[in-house]
């Protein structure tokens, strides 16, 4: 199955987009400039994180800087995630370390507890009104199967003597239930996290780079971008308002990459997933005070952040649509719910957390976004390989949250000074590479069919039960 090359489209309203800043259709210029030293493709998360850096570290003389956007300011992904800025300190930090070695995992574990305190930091030194909450995370394990894997792994991380591992809490049987107030607990992990308004976090710092210089050109979808430089080295743009050129190019678009680089067919996978906010008419007697993972199965798990305001946001519902590919690979449609699971959310809280049950919390607003998986569960940031003066970061697999903020300032500096992906201070596992491109293997299939093995046979033991 191949992943479509489709152009974002418009769909169900998620919560952060309820109440949208003034970029939101913005656009700097009434024609494209037909010249621009750099041209970013994409203005969410990733795009606003990359000028932020990109103007910081170039105080004095800013190149200048176009960012095209298929849509509005921030209506991608981004505007459409569940707010976490969740680091993994243990989970699939274990898979890494088996992996890639301990070192590797260790780096990516520390560099994904930075991001959220810099993200921290940059909050309150630019002031901004994002609902920026530092609180802690609660993963809790419902099934045996996952709790002994993630206690082996996290084990190991601990007698390696990982610094974010260490920092991490665990409990279990008993004790599970009561820190998390989660019913039927097998164990929980708690360790710091964050979460935030993300549309209001990307449109403040948008709002800070256009008033610096940088153009933005909301509603102009990127078609292609030239199959070779010109004589002077710049690369075409090519748009549905016109075309403009530039030396350098950073394509920031996540589940699209391959509309516009192609050799990314099937290496960034569109993947359609489904969010919710619930509303809680009565308070219940144990609000909820921090960040959730609920996880039922190696393939099935949700997320939770509470609001200030008393909602809850919640991602998942894999339980009732993983089973048919058809409603998430390769999908950009995110115009439409994933009609099997818009019901998965009714009585939610009423299910899993003690003392919701007499609240009478209702799904409130459900909608669809299309991430950007990695067909090696890595993100790809660097130089597109053979194409001098174009770079990439994406593919963030549904976890970018805790890794682009400090990933747009190392492609900020690669950009700049050309300083070799190690300087850059992104971990070395991100870096994008030739042979990355070459490698096959699609690991979003994999777990795909390793889930589905896995429960064909648990249904063949449920008959036989019967029998």
């Amino acid at each position: 199955m191949s992943s479509s090359n489709s152009l974002p489209a418009s769909g169900p309203i998620p919560f952060w987009r309820t109440d949208l800043g003034a970029l939101d259709n913005h656009r700097s210029t009434e024609v494209l400039p037909d010249v621009s030293d750099v041209v970013c493709i994409g203005a969410g998360y990733a795009a606003a994180a990359f000028v932020t850096h990109l103007q910081a570290l170039s105080p004095s003389e800013h190149p200048s800087v176009t960012v095209l956007e298929a849509r509005q300011l921030c209506s991608g992904a981004t505007g459409r995630n569940g707010g976490h800025l969740k680091p993994d300190a243990y989970q699939h930090i274990a898979s890494i370390a088996a992996s890639h070695g301990i070192d590797a995992a260790a780096e990516l574990a520390d560099f994904e507890v930075a991001n959220v305190y810099a993200v921290r930091d940059f909050v309150e030194r630019e002031h901004i009104d994002c609902d920026f909450a530092l609180t802690r995370a609660v993963d809790v394990q419902l099934d045996t199967g996952v709790h002994n894997r993630i206690k082996a792994g996290y084990d190991k991380l601990m007698a390696a003597g990982v610094h974010a591992a260490r920092n991490v809490q665990y409990y279990e049987g008993q004790a599970a239930e009561e820190i998390s107030g989660v019913k039927n607990a097998i164990s929980a992990y708690s360790y710091p996290a964050g979460h935030v308004w993300p549309y209001k976090l990307v449109h403040h710092m948008f709002a800070k780079a256009v008033a610096n210089g940088i153009n933005l050109q909301t509603n102009t979808p990127v078609t292609s971008i030239s199959d070779n430089q010109d004589a002077l080295g710049r690369w075409t743009v090519h748009t549905t308002r016109g075309s403009l050129k530039a030396k350098k190019v950073i394509v920031l678009t996540n589940a699209y990459t391959s509309t516009i680089l192609p050799e990314y067919k099937d290496k960034i996978i569109p993947y359609r997933a489904i969010c919710t906010r619930i509303v809680s008419p009565v308070k219940p007697p144990k609000p909820l005070l921090n960040t959730y993972a609920l996880r039922f199965a190696e393939w099935d798990f949700d997320y939770l952040i509470p609001r200030a305001d008393g909602s809850i946001i919640v991602g998942g519902a894999r339980r009732d649509f993983y089973h048919d590919i058809r409603q998430w690979y390769g999908r950009t449609d995110d115009d439409k719910v994933i009609e099997p699971a818009v019901r998965y959310f009714d009585g939610y809280m009423q299910r899993h957390f003690a003392g919701w049950e007499n609240t009478g919390a209702y799904t409130d607003k459900v909608w669809t976004g299309i991430m950007g998986y990695s067909a090696d569960r890595r993100p790809h940031v660097g130089k597109v390989p053979n194409k001098a003066g174009v770079y990439v970061m994406a593919g963030f697999t549904g976890h970018g949250m805790p890794q682009i903020f400090l990933c747009g300032q190392g492609l900020a500096k690669i950009v700049l000074d050309d300083i070799p992906f190690k300087d850059s201070g992104v971990p070395k596992i991100f870096e994008e590479t030739a042979s990355r491109l070459a490698d096959n293997r699609n690991l979003v299939l994999d777990t795909y069919h390793n889930a589905m093995n896995a429960m064909n046979a648990m249904n063949a033991m449920k008959t036989r039960a019967k029998i």
